[in-house]
C-alpha cells in the first residue's frame, strides 16, 4: 500500500483542500499557519496535528504569541493512500480535521459529524 507525489504536487493538493474551507471560516482563521513536512518524529503514522490556542479558547491575554501551527505529514498520508485520488481525498479530510480543531471542535464531535 502507499502511493508517490512529489513534494510540490502533495503541497498543491493541501492549498487545494485549504480552498474548500467556506470563505467565512477563511476569513476567520486567526494567527495560524499551516505547514507539510515529512512526517511526525514522535508518531510517525499522524496524518496531521494542530497546535495552539483554539479561537474558543482565546481571552483578552492572547496577544503576542507564535502563530497556531497545522502540520500536514505527507509520508504518513501517502503511506495510507493507494492512488492519487485517495491522497486527494485523505489530504482534504485531514485539514478540514485540524482546521476544525482551530476553531475549539473536540476530536469526539469530528467523529460525530464523519470527520475521524
Amino acid at each position: 500500500m502507499g502511493t508517490w507525489l512529489s513534494a510540490h504536487r502533495f503541497d498543491e493538493l493541501v492549498a487545494d483542500a485549504l480552498d474548500l474551507i467556506p470563505a467565512k471560516l477563511s476569513e476567520a482563521m486567526d494567527n495560524v499557519v499551516v505547514l507539510v513536512e515529512p512526517s511526525n518524529p514522535d508518531e510517525p503514522g499522524l496524518l496531521g496535528l494542530y497546535e495552539g490556542v483554539a479561537l474558543t479558547m482565546r481571552d483578552s491575554h492572547y496577544a503576542g504569541v507564535l502563530p497556531d501551527r497545522i502540520t500536514i505529514y505527507r509520508d504518513a498520508l501517502l503511506e495510507v493512500c493507494d492512488d492519487e485520488q485517495q491522497v486527494v481525498e485523505e489530504v482534504a479530510v485531514t485539514v478540514v480535521h485540524e482546521v476544525a480543531h482551530h476553531f475549539g471542535i473536540p476530536e469526539h464531535r469530528l467523529h460525530e459529524l464523519g470527520w475521524g
